[in-house]
């Protein structure tokens, strides 16, 4: 049998095989942030297909947070029984679920949020009046958010929590020095900025216990200018595992796009695939904690590679997942054909539409066989 498909432990998690469903936003949630039945659908489809662990979206801890319309929150109370029946049903197939919390920071919606949005540090970037510059006081209230929500994620029977510190959002933010020009005990070396995810996970942790897994995905760079470098990455992915987390899990790039970036909008080779792999492998050689790579994997046969020469411990999808979300179960049953997805990104456009995140070629491709019959 392929390592792919044996079991795994992050803390106190068995995961049933390496296959990860990497956050991804899918314009399914409630405008309030509620978890729907659209939503609980998706994920239950997700674990129906054979995914081992579901990480869901980046759920926003605070209001002033929100990134995208329809994205799910964890920032009230009142969500919880909704993300409750979620897990339930994740649950009920075997698979587990872990919920990523999240902050946009200056990239967050203004129009959503009715809020200025929280930049890290001054910039030229946004119009004046449209952000205003964390103060610590503003940093020691984040740390609390996220405390706070990782503890009804807990609540809600999530199976533990993932720090979204990657693409741009705030705590990503933090560790960029393209964004963190900050002057004070955030700012400067990577130790500095990379203080407030130390700050949280120990504030979560008081909140959960040892035993609760903590998971964080992180850049392995920016690969903008002025961006987070790979060794800066590694020095911080090398403090993370020291401080207690759990896994790590590694992505890169940013929001702001930018032509260094190894990912590539169309993968239709081996050779193009897992473009982080390196990177990651870096961070499985220094640290002592699982690793969990996306980017790019479209193939049985890259990802069995990456898993069985230990550059990484588990293998992260996302847009293979939207298309096909029974992926796992046809590769499984003896089916290793690449990934049916073409890497267009046309899924994100009917989120943005309200219909929520889905794979438009294949509904064409669909409508198209259907016409010809």
């Amino acid at each position: 049998m392929s390592r792919l498909f044996t079991e795994h432990g992050i803390n106190t998690m068995s995961v049933k095989n390496r296959f990860v469903r990497s956050a991804t936003w899918e314009g399914r949630a409630g405008e309030d942030g509620a978890a729907t039945a659209d939503l609980t659908e998706m994920m239950t489809t997700l674990a129906e297909g054979g995914v081992g662990l579901i990480i869901t979206s980046h759920a926003f801890v605070s209001p002033a947070g929100q990134a995208t319309p329809r994205q799910l929150g964890i920032h009230d109370g009142a969500l919880i029984s909704g993300l409750q029946e979620m897990v339930s049903a994740v649950h009920a197939h075997d698979a587990k679920i872990v919920m990523q919390l999240a902050h946009a920071g200056i990239h967050a919606n203004t129009e959503l949020t009715g809020q200025a949005a929280l930049a890290v540090s001054g910039t030229d970037d946004f119009p004046q009046g449209a952000v205003r510059v964390a103060t610590v006081a503003d940093i020691e209230a984040l740390v609390s958010s996220f405390a706070q929500a990782a503890g009804k994620a807990q609540q809600a029977g999530f199976d533990g929590v993932e720090l979204h510190s990657a693409h741009g959002y705030l705590l990503s933010q933090f560790l960029s020095p393209a964004y963190n020009r900050r002057d004070d005990d955030y700012g400067g070396s990577i130790g500095n900025r990379a203080r407030i995810h130390l700050q949280i996970y120990r504030a979560i942790r008081a909140v959960v216990g040892k035993d609760y897994p903590i998971l964080i995905k992180m850049n392995c760079a920016d690969f903008i200018d002025n961006g987070l470098t790979g060794d800066d990455a590694l020095t911080a992915a090398t403090l993370f595992a020291d401080e207690g987390f759990d896994a790590i899990e590694v992505s890169g790039g940013t929001i702001l796009g930018g032509k260094l970036s190894p990912s590539r909008p169309k993968i239709a080779t081996a050779d193009q695939e897992a473009y982080f792999k390196e990177y990651a492998g870096r961070i499985k050689n220094a640290t002592n904690v699982p690793v969990i790579l996306v980017g790019g994997v479209r193939s049985f046969e890259v990802a069995q590679a990456v898993v069985a020469d230990g550059t990484a411990d588990f293998i992260a999808m996302s847009r293979p997942l939207i298309r096909e979300p029974a992926l796992v179960n046809r590769w499984q049953s003896g089916d290793r054909r690449r990934a049916a997805c073409t890497s267009d990104n046309l899924c994100f456009k009917p989120g943005f539409a309200g219909s929520g995140v889905y794979c438009v070629t294949a509904e064409k491709e669909t409508m198209k066989q259907s016409n010809a019959g």
